[in-house]
């Protein structure tokens, strides 16, 4: 028998799946990979498929899109000769996965992009001094960008925890007023 989904559950898995859609994930992908991150137990592809009304055909492809991603992995249960899935659990661990994912796949392509456009810049008459700052300039941004994030990539969740947690001192210390983290009661 296969479990209908709360009207939490329902909210939860529609907006994930909305926000998969603003970051460039089909929104298939999100909604099974939030069904898959409440679930208390993993599950398999036929109870995907029901639960969330997909198409098995769907189902499949999407799962493995998120086995590439590395944030949904295939899982055996005893006496069960199906396939079942789990989600990563641990939130910082799934978005470290995920920014390294998207690292890899968007920004060291584009990386190596600027440097040859940089090159190229150097012998190409048509592309002026000013091509080549404005190049020169986002190539700078995204190596100080990953400079930062491989810095913080490997530090222990409560170390970058307690970091964000102190984020507004820092602030203070270096003159920037406006407070980086509104604190909820």
């Amino acid at each position: 028998m296969i479990e209908e989904l709360s009207p939490v559950e329902r909210k939860f898995i529609l907006h994930w799946g909305e926000m998969g859609t603003r970051w460039g994930v089909n929104r298939t992908v999100a909604q099974i990979h939030a069904l898959l991150y409440i679930s208390p137990r993993p599950l398999n592809a036929e109870e995907i498929s029901a639960r969330l009304g997909v198409a098995r055909s769907n189902v499949s492809t999407s799962l493995r899109e998120l086995q590439g991603w590395g944030i949904v992995r295939l899982t055996h249960l005893p006496d069960d000769r199906r396939d079942h899935f789990e989600s990563m659990q641990d939130v910082w661990e799934m978005f470290r996965v995920v920014i390294e994912e998207r690292k890899k796949r968007e920004i060291d392509p584009t990386v190596r992009m600027l440097g040859d456009c940089i090159a190229e810049a150097g012998h190409d008459k048509k592309a002026g001094a000013h091509t080549r700052q404005k190049l020169e300039e986002l190539l700078g941004f995204f190596q100080t960008s990953m400079a930062v994030y491989s810095e913080l990539r490997d530090w222990p969740t409560p170390a970058l925890v307690k970091l964000l947690r102190h984020a507004d001192r820092l602030r203070k210390v270096i003159g920037l007023a406006k407070p980086l983290l509104r604190r909820t009661p």
